[in-house]
């Protein structure tokens, strides 16, 4: 997720999260394509997004949030973030580029009220990134 963050600079990065709504924990990352080639605002590729919704499944998972990066400021939602929230139940994850040493926070977003979430990294093997297929 960082990797893919600091891939994409100077424009912001993104992708989807997989993983268990139940528990909300991320067994797989996403990294898809900003459709907005911004560096303040991101969209996912909404080819990206298919491609990710149907991998997931593959895998037993549910896409459960969404991660990007800012790529100048802390990471804490934008109001362009919160307006844009699509889902109340997903977890928004905030990869700050600002300093030196990336720093990720994540966050639950519901009726436009912002919540801090404790995040926990777990053993890289119980992990998994799927780049896209495109073509």
């Amino acid at each position: 997720m960082v990797a893919h963050c600091l891939g994409a600079f100077p424009e912001e990065g993104c992708g989807l999260l997989g993983g268990q709504p139940d528990t909300g924990t991320v067994g797989t990352c996403y990294p898809t394509a900003n459709a907005a080639a911004s560096a303040r605002v991101y969209t996912v590729d909404p080819r990206d997004h298919l491609r990710a919704d149907r991998a997931a499944e593959a895998r037993g998972e549910s896409i459960i949030g969404v991660f990007h990066s800012h790529t100048h400021t802390d990471a804490y939602p934008s109001r362009t973030d919160v307006d844009q929230a699509p889902d109340p139940s997903w977890h928004y994850v905030l990869v700050s580029l600002r300093e030196t040493q990336p720093v990720v926070r994540s966050y639950r977003i519901v009726a436009g009220e912002v919540t801090e979430e404790p995040v926990r990294v777990v053993e890289p093997a119980a992990f998994a990134v799927v780049e896209p297929e495109r073509g």
